[in-house]
């Protein structure tokens, strides 16, 4: 294990734990990356050793889309005070969307004590459990978008109305994205539909992962996506999530054949009223959204 000092017996317990795993120099360069951390981001061995974790790799950024790299990376931190810390993070998988991971990163040392690298410690925040069985019965139910592997409208239509119905009788508040992908027609022209598809799936991938537990998102249709935003304490939590989304769809990539391209995406979002139904709902989101597009795409507009 290049760098690390460490023996065959601690090489075979990091390949067979279930949290991604890897070493840097102090320059944080890649010097160990274990089975799990090929799992979580997509990425096989022979392509990250000896790169740097950042620059285009894993590009770890906060849940408001800044990067880290350049001013606040957990690697950097952990060798420059000598000390172990955590974080919440969202990581770039080699398909071009973020995973939200948890990491615990130390530095390494010598036998003179000296710091001479770090170790990064990943686990994928995302409730897999739940959406893999969410995946399964959507399936069952006809309301799986075939492209994406979200929802599909009638999906989006029957959470809606069940959030609607909890509103109701229980008080329960909600809250309603609408999401359009900027200039979408352009990459179909431009690059064709087989990466217009990946835009669609990466940007589903990255809103799954930028949600919480609790909220769902589902494709409207076209480049349309619309997210639900349960047990939402007023208004003044709509913003920061929706600005979450946009955030990290702007910072989700997708390959190409001579490099990768970025997308951005319009985002208006609506807390429910007392007189609202799902139709009304819906259009006041999607109306917040035409504004976002109008003041020049690429925002987030919320009422």
């Amino acid at each position: 294990m290049p760098g690390t000092g460490m023996g065959d017996v601690y090489r075979d317990i990091l390949e067979h734990i279930l949290d991604g795993v890897y070493f840097t120099d102090l320059e944080r360069h890649i010097t160990y990356w274990n089975e799990a951390a090929e799992h979580v981001t997509g990425y096989a061995r022979g392509e990250v050793l000896g790169r740097w974790c950042g620059g285009g790799l894993l590009s770890h950024v906060d849940p408001e889309g800044r990067s880290l790299c350049r001013t606040a990376c957990p690697l950097a931190a952990a060798m420059r005070d000598g000390t172990a810390l955590e974080a919440d993070v969202y990581m770039h998988h080699k398909a071009g969307h973020r995973v939200p991971v948890h990491v615990r990163v130390a530095p390494i040392r010598g036998e003179d004590g000296v710091v001479t690298g770090a170790v990064e410690i990943f686990r994928d925040s995302t409730p897999l459990v739940e959406r893999d069985a969410a995946i399964e019965r959507l399936q069952d139910e006809a309301e799986l978008c075939p492209t994406t592997k979200v929802g599909n409208r009638r999906y989006v239509e029957a959470r809606l109305e069940a959030s609607l119905d909890a509103f109701r009788h229980r008080g329960r508040p909600f809250g309603v994205l609408f999401i359009d992908i900027d200039h979408f027609k352009a990459v179909n022209d431009t690059y064709g539909h087989d990466v217009g598809d990946n835009v669609l799936r990466t940007v589903a991938a990255t809103l799954t992962g930028s949600v919480r537990a609790e909220d769902c998102a589902g494709r409207w249709g076209g480049e349309e996506f619309v997210v639900l935003l349960r047990r939402l304490d007023g208004a003044q939590a709509l913003a920061p999530l929706a600005e979450r989304c946009r955030a990290l769809i702007e910072r989700s990539d997708i390959p190409i054949e001579h490099g990768t391209i970025t997308v951005t995406a319009s985002i208006g979002g609506t807390c429910v009223r007392d007189d609202d139904t799902a139709e009304s709902i819906l259009k006041r989101a999607d109306a917040l959204m035409y504004r976002s597009k109008q003041e020049g795409r690429n925002r987030v507009t919320v009422d």
